[in-house]
């Protein structure tokens, strides 16, 4: 089943899970035993390290964007890397969607180009920062199909 795997860095990995071991390599990707599932969308899982934030993994900004589109909402910050799949109604793993996959690789190319552009013209705050990113986000995701 296809998946993605989100980095820290902004880097989308296509993934190929197999049902029988997709959560062996789902904990192996993400880097943990302990996954938290996040639904952000109805149709996708995210898979997140449960204790990323403690540990001091790097913020994973281009999967906090991507959640907090989907959601319409600023989250709380997401760390390491993220798998993400589809979910099926009864909240089971599954493929992920085609349309969900390009709403992850837009965002994630969006994040990478803010970040560029602030680096020669930082963002007045943290609050200012957190607002653009999620105006660039919940407009990638409101042009893509749902």
């Amino acid at each position: 089943m296809h998946a993605l795997r989100i980095d820290p860095d902004t880097t989308v990995t296509d993934l190929t899970l197999t049902a029988t071991d997709a959560q062996s390599a789902i904990h192996e990707h993400v880097g943990s035993d302990a996954v938290d599932q996040g639904v952000y969308h109805r149709q996708a899982l995210l898979h997140i390290h449960g204790n990323g934030l403690k540990l001091g993994l790097p913020q994973n900004l281009a999967a906090w964007a991507l959640a907090s589109a989907w959601r319409g909402t600023p989250l709380y910050p997401l760390a390491g890397p993220i798998v993400v799949t589809g979910r099926t109604v009864s909240g089971d793993v599954t493929a992920l969607d085609d349309d969900l996959v390009q709403h992850a690789r837009v965002v994630a190319q969006t994040v990478r180009d803010t970040l560029s552009k602030w680096r020669a013209r930082p963002p007045a705050s943290n609050e200012a920062a957190v607002k653009e990113l999620l105006a660039y986000a919940a407009r990638d995701v409101a042009s893509l199909p749902q």
